[in-house]
């Protein structure tokens, strides 16, 4: 049998674009001589769609799409992501399915069984789990079908399982008999890592069970998530036989009949950081251009980050389409302004200079009288971040642009970031970015020529809002910093785990410390993009208001 794996990047609630793209690629693979064709997970809705599930409106409009695939299916079959009502009289009223039809009738239907409910991922809030799991002949081939999660609880791979049933156990045990292939349709997130562990659990499944896997991916940036698709075919030795690109719409044929491994490795896991800027780059062009925008613009301080930051957008959205404004003050070096400049030569981005100065002298004048004798300190930094917010959002307003605010996560973790002032904005292309891999990115950035000077990467980092002013100045160095970052927030490790990996007291103390009560300044931050395995974020849900300390 002839397969087509598709990984298709759905708009979430835009049913006929999201069908319409389904229509054009069962095309092709009918073209293409395929027998049937597989679609990503909840690929007619897209995915999450979170609280769209609660509206009736939502979810009629959905049925009708269906109603529409499966009427305009014709000599080909297409298994394909959808919901589905649950019927019981207890229980939550829709299914996670995967449905296979043809002809204009549907043949068969599988419910994902394993709900996840950790990270970002809630998916028990509003599905109910299949109670079995069941094989389907088709063509004279026994599919078992399965949905994402549905293959990540093999007890060989996890030596402490989050669920205690095991869906692929149970289509090997089913009466009908055991399954030839495994289909897994999926909405699965980059993140740093995860590409491995996929892999793993994908190989352990092939060679115990001797079964080849099709495993189909959606891809494309939703909200905070990018989905990389990298959709594949192992055969039953757990060797990859082909694999769809990385990070865009794809298709691949498989014939059943010809399981072949190829002459060399498709995926590359060893370089992780090309993988992670393609992921922001997308991650970047999506959110932007599902939100209805075309433009950009940025503030350009001439650091590492917004420096960053304006690579990504090009990238994402074209040159032409991005402004980069510089906002020196009375502590801006000429180096800054240079280099900020130079940058967007080198990229090609529309660039202006509007001086602060004036606006800022207004602030101290208009606040003078109520400040008798108090020293300059961390107010009058933060009025000059809030002045360069207010004049982005005024550029972001009147030619209709989304505003890319800078951050990068190692400052938005410790609170070294301004409410209403560096904070505002629409995107946090970087925010789960820690500086350390900021400076690696920016790197490969200039791999082949410079695009960001050399000197914006290697000179001290500063905020520039005091005189002399350098990021070390306030905060640990970035080598202890990000260590100590990673292991409390993506390791959940503990203040004495952590000084116990070598780290000072007293540092590990004061950067725990300032995580915790910056909460409140993340609850108010833009949507960031997610490429590590904890973000800021709907995945991270902490209180705001919470006094615990450790060693109670």
């Amino acid at each position: 049998m002839k397969i087509a794996i598709i990984q298709t990047n759905p708009i979430i609630g835009d049913f006929k674009y999201n069908i319409d793209k389904i229509f054009h690629w069962i095309d092709k693979a009918r073209n293409a001589g395929c027998d049937l064709a597989v679609f990503p997970e909840l690929a007619v809705s897209g995915y999450p769609p979170q609280d769209l599930l609660e509206r009736p409106a939502f979810l009629q409009d959905h049925d009708n799409a269906v109603n529409l695939l499966v009427k305009g299916s014709t000599d080909i079959a297409v298994l394909c992501g959808a919901i589905t009502r649950h019927t019981a009289d207890t229980g939550k009223l829709l299914h996670n399915s995967a449905i296979l039809f043809e002809n204009g009738r549907i043949l068969a239907s599988a419910h994902k069984r394993l709900l996840p409910t950790y990270d970002v991922f809630d998916e028990s809030r509003y599905f109910e789990p299949a109670r079995e799991s069941k094989t389907f002949l088709y063509r004279g081939l026994r599919l078992g079908i399965t949905i994402c999660e549905d293959l990540w609880n093999d007890p060989a791979v996890f030596r402490r399982r989050l669920y205690d049933r095991d869906p692929v156990a149970d289509l090997l045990a089913d009466p009908a008999g055991p399954p030839e292939i495994l289909i897994n349709i999926a909405a699965s997130p980059f993140r740093i890592g995860a590409g491995r562990i996929k892999r793993e659990i994908f190989a352990t499944h092939c060679i115990r069970n001797k079964l080849p896997l099709l495993y189909v991916n959606q891809v494309g940036g939703q909200d905070s998530l990018i989905f990389e698709g990298l959709s594949l075919c192992m055969n039953s030795n757990g060797e990859i036989i082909a694999a769809a690109r990385q990070f865009e719409e794809d298709m691949l044929v498989i014939d059943t009949e010809r399981l072949v491994s190829s002459s060399k490795e498709a995926i590359d896991d060893d370089h992780e950081t090309p993988q992670v800027l393609e992921a922001l780059v997308l991650g970047t062009r999506d959110y932007v251009t599902k939100s209805g925008f075309s433009k950009g613009v940025l503030g350009l301080s001439g650091g590492v980050d917004s420096a960053l930051t304006a690579s990504i957008a090009a990238r994402a959205l074209g040159p032409e389409n991005i402004l980069g404004v510089a906002l020196p003050s009375p502590y801006t070096s000429q180096a800054s302004i240079d280099d900020a400049r130079l940058l967007a030569q080198n990229l090609g981005i529309n660039f202006e200079i509007i001086s602060i100065n004036y606006v800022f002298d207004a602030f101290l004048e208009t606040l003078d009288p109520f400040f008798p004798d108090q020293p300059p300190g961390v107010t009058e930094q933060n009025i000059q971040a809030r002045i360069r917010g207010n004049l982005l959002m005024a550029f972001s307003n009147k030619f209709g642009s989304l505003l890319l605010t800078t951050g990068n996560k190692s400052e938005m973790a410790v609170g070294y970031c301004t409410l209403y002032g560096d904070m505002s904005g629409g995107l946090a292309v970087i925010a789960d970015v820690p500086k350390l891999l900021v400076y690696k990115l920016s790197r490969l950035i200039n791999r082949k020529k410079e695009i960001i000077p050399w000197r914006t990467i290697e000179r001290p980092p500063s905020a520039e809002l005091a005189f002399n002013q350098k990021d070390q100045d306030d905060l640990p160095p970035y080598e202890i910093l990000d260590p100590i970052l990673a292991a409390y927030l993506e390791e959940n490790k503990g203040m004495a785990e952590i000084i116990q990996m070598g780290f000072d007291r007293e540092i590990v103390t004061d950067v725990v410390n300032r995580v915790n009560r910056n909460e409140y300044k993340r609850k108010q931050a833009p949507m960031g993009l997610k490429v590590t395995s904890k973000a800021f974020g709907y995945g991270r849900r902490y209180p705001t208001v919470e006094n615990y300390s450790e060693n109670f």
